[in-house]
C-alpha cells in the first residue's frame, strides 16, 4: 500500500501515531466495513489495479480483468455519456474530482455511483494512478427524482402542476413569439363536482379526480400537455393550434367524454365541465394575459348555460367590468321598481288556444335600457340576490295573474338555490295567501339541478309543495344532470322539452326527433303532461305534434308580452293564437346591431353588421353594390373573410360567406382562422378593438387606408392559413 502514501506532512504539521501505511490500511477497512462505500485504485493509464469487494458488489459483482479501464465500468448504461466523459477528463487531466455521479445499467436496472478520485504521485514527482472512493446512491438519487416528480406533477393525478404548466407556457410563448407561432390554452373546470365531493366524500372526489385525468390524457393524447392548477381545475397546453374549427371540436368532446357517468367504488357520479379558450397572440403574448383571458372564457362558458366551451374575445373584458357595475345596481333595482315581468303563452298543442303563461323577469335599467336576463341573472345567481328576486317574480306574478279574467295556469321558474332554502314553501304559501290566487294556478318550474343535493330536504320540501295543491314541472329535461329515477319519486305533473332538442329536430340526421319522442312517452306513461319550448317554425311545429306534445311554447305563437297587453288578451275566456313564421328551420340568424370593416380594392369601409348565420350575413351602410362584389369582411381580432354579395336593396346587402363560420361555443359564432397582428400591422389594416381603427372612421366612406390592394388582402388571409396549417 506504500503506493497510496502522501508527500511527508510540511514542517511543524502535527502528525499521527503510526506509518502513514497503516493509517491508510486501517481507514480503507473502516471505511469498508461501515458501508460507506468501496475503494478503486488505477495506474497512469487508468486501467483499474483494486477494487474492493463492496465496489465490486455495487458496481454488479463486476469481475475485474487486465486493461479494464475506469471508465468502461461505467459505459453500460442507456443514459447520456455527459458523466462518463467528465470522468475521462478528469483521468486525463489528472484533477481530483468529488462525488461525480454515474450511472450503470445493471439487468436492466439503472443505478447511480458517487465516485471520487484524487491523483497519486511518488516522491519523485511522477503520476502513478488514481486513488478514490465509489459509494451508491441510488437511494438517494431515486429520492431526488421523485422530489423533483412531486415538485412539477400533481401527486393526486400524475399530470403537471400549475408550476411546470406555468414554466412550459412561458418557454413555449417566448419561443414562438420569435416564429410568429400561435399556441392555444384551454382552462377546464368540472361542473357538479362541488356536490359529489359534499355528498359522497372526499375519498370517492379524489378517486373521481384521477378518472377525469384519464380521459383528458386520452383526448388530448400527450401526458406532459395536461395540468391539473387545482381542486376541480385543468388546464391543456395546444402548441401551434389556432384553428378554432379544430379547437371547438377538440372542446367538445372533452365536454362529451367527461360528462359520460362515472362509477367510484360502487357509486355512480355525473359531472360535467366547461372550457375556456384562447389562443396566443391573438389573445395575449404573454402568459399572464394569455391564461386571464382563458379564464375570462371559462367564466362566460359556465354563466352561458355550463357544459360548453366559449373562446375568448375582448368584448368579455368590456363584459367583466360590466357585470360588476351591474351587480351595485341590481341591489337596488326592485326598490326602485326597474324590474317588470312579461309574460309568454303557454299554448294547447292541438287547439291553438292559450291554456297559460310563463312569467319572464326584465330589467328596465335607468341609463343602459333594456337588459337581457341572461346577462342578469346569472349575476344574481352569484351574488346571492336570486332569491330576493325570485321572491319578488313570485309575489308580482301571482298578483298578476290573479287579476287575470280567465283562470290560466302561471308558470314561474325557481332556481336551485331558492329551492334548497329551507322556507320556500312557506314563501309559497304566502304569496298565494297574500294574492288570493288559487294554488292549482301555479306552476313551479324546476330544474334538474335540484337533484344534486338529493337528501331527505329535498324530498321534505317535494312533499311541502304538493301540500300547498301547487303544480310542478321540470324544466330543461335532458340538458343537466338527467336521471330516470327521481322521476320515480318526484310529484312532477309535466315536463318541459328544453328548446336545444327542437332547434335541431327537423334537421337531417338528428337524433333529437327521437329524445323528443321518447321524453314524451316517458311522461304519457307517467301521467304526465309535456311542454315543447321554443318552437318557431311550421315543421317544427308539425313535428312536435306528431309526437303528441300536449303544450307548445315560442315565437311561433308569442314572444312573451307585457302584463298590460296579456290581461287584455286574457279577457276572452277562449283565447286563441294562430301560429305564424318561417315553414321551415333555417341557419339560425342571430340578430345584432354591430359595426365591422368592409375591404374592397385600397379601401376600408366601416359598415353596420344587422344580422349573422354561418353562411352569410346581412350589412348595410354602402349603397347600390353590384351583386358578385365581393369584400373583406373584418370582425376585429383579426378575424378576416371573404364574402360575396347576393343580394342588394339600397344600403342593405346579402352575403355569402366563401368559409362558413363556426361556433364560438357560446352560443356565437367567429371564423375559423385568424391573421396574427404582426400581419395585419404589415398589411397597413386598422386594430378594430382599438379606437384607432374602423370606428375612427365612421362615416367616411370608402377611408383611404395604407393597406394593400383587395387582391392582395385575400392573399394574406390565404397565406397565413396555409402557414399555419404547415406550421
Amino acid at each position: 500500500m506504500s503506493r497510496f502514501s502522501r508527500s511527508p506532512p510540511a514542517s511543524g504539521t502535527p502528525v499521527g501515531v503510526g506509518a502513514p501505511e497503516k493509517v491508510s490500511a486501517k481507514f480503507c477497512q473502516v471505511f469498508e466495513n461501515l458501508a460507506l462505500g468501496g475503494v478503486w485504485v488505477t495506474d497512469a493509464a487508468g486501467q483499474v489495479t483494486y477494487l474492493s469487494n463492496l465496489i465490486q458488489k455495487i458496481l454488479g459483482d463486476v469481475q475485474l480483468g487486465p486493461g479494464m479501464h475506469l471508465c468502461s465500468l461505467f459505459e453500460r448504461s442507456d443514459h447520456e455519456g455527459d458523466a462518463v466523459g467528465s470522468l475521462r477528463l478528469a483521468l486525463t487531466r489528472r484533477t481530483r474530482f468529488d462525488r461525480l455521479p454515474l450511472p450503470i445499467t445493471i439487468d436492466g436496472e439503472t443505478r447511480w455511483c458517487s465516485l471520487s478520485g484524487e491523483a497519486q504521485f511518488d516522491a519523485t514527482g511522477e503520476f502513478e494512478g488514481f486513488f478514490g472512493f465509489c459509494s451508491d446512491i441510488t437511494d438517494d438519487r431515486r429520492a431526488a427524482e421523485e422530489t423533483a416528480q412531486l415538485a412539477m406533477h400533481d401527486p393526486l393525478t400524475g399530470l403537471l402542476n400549475r408550476r411546470r404548466m406555468t414554466s412550459m407556457l412561458e418557454r413555449t410563448l417566448a419561443s414562438f413569439r420569435q416564429q410568429n407561432r400561435p399556441c392555444a390554452t384551454m382552462l377546464i373546470d368540472l361542473d357538479r363536482f362541488k356536490q359529489v365531493n359534499d355528498t359522497l366524500g372526499h375519498g370517492i372526489g379524489d378517486a373521481l379526480l384521477k378518472q377525469v385525468a384519464e380521459r383528458l390524457v386520452t383526448i388530448v393524447g400527450d401526458r406532459e400537455k395536461v395540468c391539473r392548477l387545482g381542486g376541480d381545475e385543468f388546464q391543456v397546453l395546444l402548441p401551434g393550434q389556432e384553428d378554432r374549427g379544430v379547437l371547438g371540436d377538440l372542446a367538445n368532446r372533452i365536454i362529451a367524454m367527461l360528462s359520460q357517468p362515472y362509477t367510484v367504488e360502487g357509486s355512480r357520479c355525473i359531472i360535467g365541465a366547461s372550457v375556456g379558450i384562447a389562443v396566443s397572440p391573438f389573445d395575449g403574448a404573454e402568459r399572464s394575459e394569455l391564461v386571464r383571458n382563458a379564464d375570462l372564457a371559462l367564466y362566460s362558458a359556465k354563466h352561458g348555460g355550463r357544459g360548453r366551451f366559449c373562446f375568448f374575445s375582448r368584448e368579455l373584458l368590456e363584459a367583466a367590468e360590466e357585470r360588476r357595475l351591474l351587480e351595485q345596481d341590481l341591489h337596488d333595482a326592485i326598490e326602485r321598481g326597474e324590474l317588470e315581468l312579461f309574460y309568454q303563452p303557454v299554448v294547447g298543442a292541438q287547439s291553438n288556444k292559450v291554456s297559460g303563461a310563463e312569467a319572464l323577469v326584465r330589467w328596465n335599467h335607468p341609463t343602459r335600457g333594456r337588459i337581457s336576463p341572461s346577462t342578469f341573472i346569472p349575476i344574481a345567481e352569484e351574488s346571492s340576490l336570486i332569491c330576493r328576486i325570485g321572491e319578488w317574480i313570485l309575489r308580482k306574478g301571482c298578483e298578476d295573474a290573479a287579476k287575470w279574467k280567465t283562470p290560466l295556469r302561471l308558470a314561474v321558474n325557481v332556481s336551485p338555490v331558492q329551492f334548497v332554502d329551507a322556507g320556500f314553501p312557506t314563501i309559497v304559501a304566502q304569496a298565494l295567501a297574500a294574492t288570493g290566487l288559487s294554488p292549482e294556478r301555479l306552476e313551479l318550474e324546476i330544474t334538474e339541478g335540484v337533484f344534486l343535493a338529493d337528501d331527505a330536504s329535498t324530498d321534505e320540501t317535494f312533499s311541502a309543495l304538493k301540500g300547498l295543491g301547487v303544480r310542478l314541472a321540470l324544466d330543461d329535461f335532458g340538458t343537466g344532470y338527467s336521471s330516470l329515477a327521481y322521476l320515480k319519486s318526484a310529484p312532477f305533473d309535466k315536463i318541459k322539452i328544453d328548446q336545444s332538442f327542437v332547434r335541431g329536430a327537423t334537421v337531417d340526421g338528428s337524433r333529437n326527433r327521437a329524445i323528443i319522442a321518447a321524453i314524451i312517452g316517458l311522461a304519457t306513461a307517467l301521467g304526465m303532461e309535456t311542454t315543447a319550448e321554443g318552437v318557431e317554425t311550421f315543421d317544427q311545429l308539425a313535428m312536435v305534434r306528431e309526437q303528441g306534445v300536449s303544450h307548445i311554447q315560442g315565437y311561433i305563437y308569442s314572444p312573451a308580452i307585457p302584463d298590460g297587453e296579456f290581461q287584455t288578451q286574457a279577457y276572452h275566456a277562449d283565447w286563441g293564437i294562430e301560429p305564424t313564421g318561417y315553414a321551415k328551420q333555417r341557419h339560425e340568424r342571430m340578430t345584432m346591431y354591430r359595426k365591422i370593416g368592409a375591404i374592397h380594392d385600397d379601401f376600408y369601409y366601416t359598415v353596420m353588421l344587422r344580422n349573422l348565420s354561418a353562411s352569410g350575413a346581412l350589412i348595410e351602410g354602402l349603397l347600390d353594390v353590384p351583386i358578385g362584389t365581393q369584400f373583406v369582411l373584418d370582425f376585429g381580432e383579426g378575424q378576416l373573410e371573404v364574402a360575396t354579395v347576393r343580394r342588394s336593396r339600397g344600403s342593405q346587402l346579402g352575403i355569402a360567406f366563401e368559409n362558413h363560420l363556426v361556433s364560438d361555443g357560446n352560443g356565437g359564432l367567429c371564423t375559423r382562422c385568424r391573421v396574427t397582428p404582426y400581419l395585419l400591422a404589415a398589411a397597413g389594416l386598422p386594430d378594430f378593438s382599438s379606437s384607432t381603427g374602423p370606428r375612427a372612421v365612421v362615416g367616411q366612406k370608402g377611408a383611404k387606408v395604407s393597406i394593400p390592394s383587395f387582391a392582395s388582402a385575400i392573399e394574406l388571409r390565404a397565406q397565413s392559413k396555409s402557414r399555419e396549417a404547415t406550421a
